[in-house]
């Protein structure tokens, strides 16, 4: 049988044309004994890494090249020869790419005036080929281009194989066979045809033109490519892949070296700045043991040449502060001593066990490639400030070096749902109906959504549009920028992987995402955006305004009592990491009352401890209801402060060391397999070596059994320590804040949004629920942020005002406005107003509406009337309105007032709506939030309230909690799977919930357990009440 290697064939990184990913491309084409396959998406190495992989799997040689189609429409696959050649193609694709708007390409002929040196290129004819293309490539490609003959089983394929047999002949160029690959197998026919519609705005009915005509561009069997090439042809294909030698291994990444001064090496600049770092962090001097560790990372960093990696974290860290932002390093980092003292992170040594091998070891390998695996850095920044530290390194280190990794937008069940509806023609509400149901889809039988969704699962069209909503979940749909990771090279990046433009203005990306990175070894620094930074910035920048108090993180009193009473009551909305529904209703369990106490609790509402069965036992022993007990001597060091039982990942990794007998880079790779074992097993081999290496140092089977079942509990997602030793700082501080200055942190909440769980409706009410006075949005007083006022009713002698932000459609532009012309003297009325702000129509509605007017108005019904009255701005004369007689109009009714508030600013400070549908809630014998918290354990409940949160978390298996909120506070309800399956509808779609269930009481914890659920939402009529939900 001839040999064969595909030279033309795109994955689905070729975004809507590709049908199938780079695995399945290279399992087919091992199948089908190919000798190589070319990966070549269209202006693209968005896919490379992947296909990489694949190759290494099947053992099958990857080529590397790409598909492009120039502007007067010429079409040619280029192939990577050597390395030059592929530091061409990445050059060529980055131009094409920068070119033009995110998602598209523009390449001319002057792109390939002098053709691209290292490349191999294959012409690909149009139907009707005209000869000067093919002459025009051969002058720029003289040895190096082919034609491409690739046939379909069309009916003219005999007549076109003459036509560009006798073309190649002319032109003076040999002619290959090539298969215009968009499949695997022919049964991607259907997913092809849809990906085509959707990627031209068409349903497949109309798209009829731009699909293919048959399904044979797939890999063909050798036998059926020998029916249809003569034998030259396809030895042709082994010829050329023979002359491409370049491997993804060939490629060798550098760190940017301006950082260091002259008359220092890397490694001394780093020795100098962290000595300066251990002077500012231990005044009193360094112990023993943390000087032991800094001298050994300091080792290791130089034997692995990462000094440059630290400089760079250490200098963006250094400029962030130097104007002010608050940051902190997180992740891994934080398990390194160095990284303390150079000011990167925050976890001192004595506060949290560290693990250098869980950051970096010289043994610390991907196995799969034999490269040591990179350190990761995560830095925390201000959210609203972090642009200014991403814009620095870019001046820095040039666009050229430096670019922001991809994120892979990849599909999931709603978008896939909703463009393969389209695409197979149901309506628009059918659409909107399907995408919900994959939106919210917990398991449990998918026919039975449908139904109550309004659609017939019985229908062949749904049937269809079923399955290829299957086929279609998961694949990439187009690339993002990743939220902060930076690649900074010493060359220009393009040299190593194609760059293009994102789609916020002044920024740029590479075309590999996070795990392309690691897998290829280029290091990232994650700039990352933290909006609870940002809110404990403006905290202490409105104490430092009003009190006169100055704050840093560091200057919060450590072991407040209030503060740790507070948590210990779950009152803790609005604070870092323990705000969420799972970790309120652990805190009165948990009682933290030290700081290590809140690391364990950030680390104890994770899939890890909850999946290996490690939270209860814990909690057990905290409460003195289970005898706390060691393994050994030498695991209860590694266990104590965890009462015996594993919560983190290095304790898993100490475990392993201790009692089984793991090296550090071994515990690593163990940690590695961890994290990928259901997705890929892999845990076989440590299983035997954990169970021997335990048994030959004396502990039981039984004993080896439990720790393994754990370990693979934490492959769900276990915390590293160090990482909620970092969260656990903030933890703190914030819920210090919200203790002690509860108006001041609320406000700055609400000027800090969007973040966290809660909307600013459910923030306003919590802090009136804490006594803090909050005044209404009002343009005498209101600026664009929230401010304090001097109240001395309000706990904390200050008063919450809301700003113009609150309103709805209101811009900053026009608040700042309002702003400038109050500072200069105080509005006497709306016409005042209008003209000294330059209010333009649509703003003095929506502030009429909002009731931002009432103070110069008396009531919105005024407000209304008087801007209506407003005459439009003469050039001369200013604004005016026509004097005109008194007009009696009536207050708006307190139900009328709440619907505009709601309507305009998400909240009200009037009087709850559930309180004005009290009574005929009652009458259907509904119980408030304050009757039912007298309530005993297991009392059976009927009770109603607004929908404000719904919740499904990763580890609830199916389960949502579901928030409802009355005239007296929140109450948890916890809605089982099969209630949410049996009734759909008012569990997805209720605004205002009715819920019967038995009333849960334990340990200070309660929940309601739905049992029924009611849709009450028409009791509301039109009011806009939004649920925020997250699932």
């Amino acid at each position: 049988m001839t040999d064969y290697a595909e030279l033309h064939c795109l994955s689905n990184f070729s975004f809507q044309r590709g049908a199938s990913s780079a695995a399945e491309l290279f399992e087919r084409a091992k199948a089908c004994g190919y000798r190589a396959l070319a990966i070549t998406d269209e202006c693209s190495l968005a896919g490379i890494v992947r296909a990489y992989e694949a190759s290494l799997e099947t053992g099958l040689e990857l080529i590397v090249g790409a598909e492009f189609k120039l502007d007067d429409g010429l079409r040619f696959v280029l192939l990577c020869e050597n390395r030059e050649g592929y530091t061409s193609l990445c050059g060529l694709i980055t131009r094409g790419r920068r070119a033009s708007a995110k998602g598209t390409y523009h390449l001319t002929r002057a792109d390939l005036a002098d053709g691209l040196p290292g490349t191999l290129a294959l012409w690909l004819p149009e139907t009707a080929p005209n000869a000067d293309d093919g002459r025009w490539l051969a002058e720029r490609f003289a040895g190096h281009l082919w034609l491409a003959v690739e046939l379909h089983r069309g009916p003219d394929d005999a007549a076109r194989l003459r036509q560009l047999d006798m073309l190649a002949s002319e032109l003076g160029i040999p002619a290959v066979a090539a298969g215009d690959v968009h499949m695997h197998v022919r049964g991607r026919r259907a997913l092809q045809d849809t990906l085509t519609a959707i990627r031209h705005g068409l349903t497949v009915a109309q798209a009829g033109a731009v699909l293919f005509k048959n399904g044979e561009r797939h890999l063909r069997t050798r036998e059926a490519l020998a029916e249809i090439y003569p034998a030259s042809l396809l030895e042709e294909t082994a010829r050329v892949a023979a002359r491409c030698s370049f491997n993804l291994d060939q490629l060798h990444y550098r760190y940017p070296a301006e950082l260091v001064p002259a008359g220092h090496t890397a490694a001394s600049w780093l020795r100098k700045l962290t000595e300066e770092g251990i002077e500012r962090r231990w005044p009193d001097g360094v112990s023993a043991k943390n000087r032991k560790q800094i001298e050994t990372e300091l080792a290791l960093i130089r034997e692995l040449e990462y000094e440059h990696y630290f400089l760079t974290v250490e200098d963006i860290v250094r400029y962030a502060r130097g104007i002010d932002i608050l940051c902190q390093g997180r992740g891994s980092a934080a398990n390194s001593v160095v990284c303390y003292a150079l000011g990167v992170t925050s976890v001192s040594p004595d506060e949290a066990q560290l693990l250098t091998e869980r950051f970096m070891s010289a043994s610390r390998k991907d196995h799969k490639y034999n490269r040591p695996e990179p350190p990761d850095i995560d830095i925390d920044f201000e959210h609203e400030r972090r642009e200014e530290v991403i814009q620095y390194i870019y001046r820095k280190y040039g666009r050229e070096r430096t670019a922001l990794a991809a994120t892979v937008i990849s599909y999931r069940g709603r978008s896939a749902a909703r463009d393969v509806g389209k695409a197979l023609g149901l309506s628009t509400d059918q659409v909107a109906a399907l995408s919900d149901v994959f939106a919210w889809r917990n398991g449990g039988d998918l026919n039975e959504h449908l139904r109550q969704a309004g659609l017939d699962p019985a229908s062949p069209l749904l049937e269809r549009v079923i399955l290829l909503t299957e086929e279609l979940r998961g694949f990439p749909r187009h690339l993002s920028q990743h939220v902060g990771g930076f690649v900074i090279s010493d060359a220009p990046l393009s040299q190593l992987v194609p760059v293009e433009n994102a789609a916020m203005p002044e920024r740029t990306i590479i075309q590999w995402d996070k795990d392309d990175l690691d897998r290829m070894n280029l290091l990232k620094v994650d700039c990352l955006a933290l909006g609870m930074l940002t809110c404990v910035r403006k905290c202490f920048d409105l104490m430092k305004q009003h009190e006169g108090v100055s704050h840093t993180l560091a200057s919060i009193p450590i072991g407040d009592e209030p503060t740790y009473a507070m948590v210990q009551q779950a009152d803790t909305i609005g604070v870092f990491q323990i705000e969420s529904r799972a970790q309120m209703s652990m805190l009165p369990r948990l009682r933290p009352e030290n700081y290590y106490d809140l690391v364990i609790q950030v680390a104890i509402v994770r899939p890890g401890p909850i999946q290996g069965d490690m939270v209860h036992p814990y909690l057990r022993r905290r409460r003195g209801e289970e005898e706390v007990t060691y393994p050994s001597d030498a695991l209860k060091e590694v266990l104590e402060r965890t009462l015996g039982v594993p919560l983190f990942q290095e304790q898993v990794m100490r475990i392993a060391m201790v009692a089984a007998g793991y090296t550090g880079p071994q515990a690593d790779e163990l940690r590695r397999a961890m994290a990928a074992w259901k997705r890929h097993g892999g845990m076989e081999k440590h299983r035997d070596q954990l169970f021997s290496g335990m048994k030959e140092r004396g502990y039981s089977e039984a004993f080896a059994a439990q720790i393994f079942e754990q370990i693979k509990g934490f492959g769900s997602y276990g915390f590293p320590e160090s990482h909620a030793a970092g969260f656990a700082k903030l933890a703190y501080a914030s819920a210090w804040l919200k203790c002690h200055h509860p108006a001041a942190f609320a406000c700055a909440l609400l000027n800090a949004q969007p973040m966290g769980f809660y909307s600013a409706s459910q923030i306003v009410q919590d802090a009136r629920r804490h006594e803090v006075a909050v005044l209404p949005v009002d343009v005498r007083y209101s600026d664009w942020d929230c401010t304090l006022e001097r109240d001395t009713r309000s706990k904390g002698g200050f008063a919450l005002r809301l700003g113009l932000r609150q309103v709805r459609g209101c811009s900053e532009t026009m608040a700042r406005r309002i702003e400038q012309a109050r500072a200069q003297a105080p509005f006497a009325d709306i016409v005042d107003l209008c003209t000294r702000a330059s209010l333009d129509r649509r703003h003095q509605d929506l502030l009429a509406d909002a009731g931002a007017l009432r103070g110069l108005a008396g009531h919105r019904h005024r407000a209304k009337w008087a801007v209506s009255g407003v005459e439009a701005q003469l050039p001369l004369f200013g604004r005016s309105s026509p004097t005109e007689a008194a007009v009696a109009l009536p207050p708006p009714t307190s139900a009328e007032n709440l619907l505009a508030d709601y309507a305009h600013t998400g909240l009200s400070l009037g009087p709850h709506p559930v309180r004005l549908l009290r009574a005929r809630l009652r009458a259907q014998r509904f119980l408030d939030s304050k009757q039912i918290g007298g309530l005993p354990h297991q009392a059976p409940v009927r009770m109603a309230g607004l929908v404000v949160q719904r919740q499904q978390p990763q580890t609830a298996s199916g389960v949502t909690f579901i928030t409802l909120e009355d005239e007296h506070g929140p109450i948890n309800v916890v809605v089982w799977r099969q209630v949410a399956e049996r009734q759909h509808r008012p569990y997805l779609e209720a605004r205002l919930l009715g819920v019967e269930g038995r009333w849960e009481t334990v340990d200070g914890v309660c929940h309601l357990i739905a049992r029924r659920l009611l849709d009450l939402s028409p009791l509301l009529g039109e009011l806009d009440v939004r649920s925020r939900d997250f699932h």
